[in-house]
């Protein structure tokens, strides 16, 4: 298999999207997809339903539909899948304090980070051609999961990348 090639990260707010792909694969030549269920690895609520895993999924299909792809039930070019997970994170951040701002302060902040990954997988080839990583830091899943359009879209508007 090729080794996937890093491309580009954007930023969307506290969006981060960064994309892989297989510089070798004819992306030109992909028309039709088909969605493989995707996985949501997360313990909290808001995001661990069945009703995230169709937002996502309408939002993947109509995100491709845009992008010139026709979803079909049988011998597609790409099955696409994705994963959703969420995990407790935190960082030591650093602030002046002090008579003068002579010293440092350092404090523990807690936040959220949610991490959605497309993969697009070439049936013929039986390989991953293309991969983006979105990763969302929020202070509670509740906010992730209001932002999962946005890290669709942001994703897919990679899709076709651009090649050199």
């Amino acid at each position: 298999m090729v080794p996937l090639l890093a491309l580009a990260a954007g930023t969307a707010m506290a969006q981060k999207v960064d994309i892989e792909f297989d510089e070798s694969a004819n992306f030109a030549a992909y028309k039709t997809f088909h969605m493989v269920e995707g996985q949501i690895n997360a313990k909290a609520a808001a995001l661990n339903s069945d009703l995230t895993r169709r937002k996502i999924e309408n939002e993947i299909r109509k995100r491709l539909t845009e992008k010139g792809l026709t979803e079909v039930p049988n011998k597609p070019d790409l099955n696409v899948r994705f994963t959703l997970g969420q995990a407790r994170r935190s960082q030591v951040e650093a602030y002046p304090a002090g008579w003068r701002g002579l010293g440092t302060r350092r404090v523990r902040v807690a936040y959220t980070q949610g991490t959605l990954v497309i993969n697009l997988r070439d049936t013929s080839r039986r390989e991953l051609v293309w991969r983006a990583i979105a990763t969302e830091e929020k202070n509670d899943p509740a906010q992730i999961s209001a932002h999962l359009d946005d890290m669709v879209r942001t994703s897919i508007e990679k899709y076709p990348p651009k090649t050199k």
